[in-house]
């Protein structure tokens, strides 16, 4: 998949239909007011875009599924994770490096 938008909509395709927001120490579903912890979602896979000259312009798409509440979502970060705006839990919870 070459683009964020491309990526999005496939994932879409395969079930990933929630949008899911970082907060400091949970996952946010909108649509179904949860908050999702850090011991009670999977990521399932994750895409990184880099900008081609600007930091700003990096993301990493994440399918993320959350089975004691039955779904699957998709985070968008942009720019990278905040270590000072999110809990230690969160962070290794979201730690790509190892997967």
């Amino acid at each position: 998949m070459d683009t964020l938008y491309d990526t999005i909509e496939e994932l879409r395709k395969e079930g990933y239909i929630q949008d899911l927001r970082l907060v400091w120490d949970y996952l946010h579903c909108g649509e179904k007011d949860l908050k999702i912890l850090h011991d009670e979602f999977i990521i399932d896979k994750f895409f990184r875009f880099e900008g081609d000259s600007n930091p700003d312009d990096e993301a990493i798409v994440y399918a993320i599924s959350a089975p004691k509440h039955g779904i699957k979502g998709i985070l968008v970060n942009g720019g990278g994770i905040y270590t000072d705006e999110l809990t230690d839990e969160m962070l290794k919870a979201l730690d790509i490096k190892k997967r």
